[in-house]
């Protein structure tokens, strides 16, 4: 066999393992001449195509981000003398660590009767995943229109980066220590307002049913009756 017919077999041979995409199937069929028809449902191959690599891209860069962010340290004090990690902290942790793995995020607001953010998170291949968190404005604590609207904003956002990116606040001894006294930790305060916002409730009549001006100042003997009540509700709805 000569040297030409050598590199002719090989170049088939490598051909023959190199897998055709979409794109190519493609402008193949315009090369030749193909149907409309043809064409049509190729370009729509390549698109399923090319959002299923822009998923598998995402999901990723999750991966590789998430093994990656540091634990969020609580570094604010709301009532009661309870830590928390606040949005600032947040997004210092995260920010340089997803957009490194070409991963941003950003925030959609709508405003009805309730107050909803969707946290949008993006991959620079185009893939995005959406979460939506809604709740009625903050009005507990004597705020002011203008603040109950704020507070629930800050509040949304921060849950509903925390619950895209599946991240947690670092423990605290603070948190302990209100456990010790009769106050709620703020993994208990955490998961009242997660349920809260799950079912929409009323935070406002939700505390007078509490008997409290303030979902952190339910004591930790009535946690279990704050829970069963907000479950109840999601049960029903």
């Amino acid at each position: 066999m000569s040297a030409q017919a050598i590199e002719i077999s090989e170049h088939r041979n490598v051909a023959a393992l190199t897998p055709i995409t979409p794109m190519a199937m493609l402008a193949q069929a315009i090369e030749r001449g193909m149907s409309p028809e043809t064409i049509d449902k190729l370009m729509a191959l390549g698109e399923r195509w090319d959002n299923t690599q822009a998923r598998k891209a995402f999901d990723m860069a999750i991966a590789a981000a998430k093994a990656e962010i540091p634990v969020v340290m609580k570094n604010a004090t709301g009532h009661n003398n309870k830590k928390y990690a606040d949005f600032a902290a947040i997004a210092r942790a995260v920010d340089p660590v997803i957009s490194k793995h070409g991963l941003s995020y950003r925030f959609r607001t709508v405003q009805t009767d309730k107050i909803s953010v969707t946290c949008v998170l993006s991959h620079e291949a185009g893939h995005y995943e959406e979460n939506t968190l809604a709740a009625l404005a903050d009005t507990s604590g004597n705020k002011n229109a203008i603040q109950s609207i704020g507070s629930t904003l800050t509040y949304l956002q921060r849950y509903s980066l925390v619950q895209a990116l599946g991240i947690a606040a670092s423990e605290d001894d603070d948190g302990r220590a209100a456990n010790s006294s009769g106050a709620l930790t703020d993994e208990q305060v955490d998961t009242l307002r997660s349920l809260i916002v799950e079912v929409a409730a009323d935070i406002p009549k939700f505390c007078k049913f509490m008997k409290v001006e303030r979902i952190e100042d339910i004591p930790q003997r009535d946690f279990d009756k704050a829970r069963l009540a907000l479950e109840a509700k999601k049960a029903k709805s």
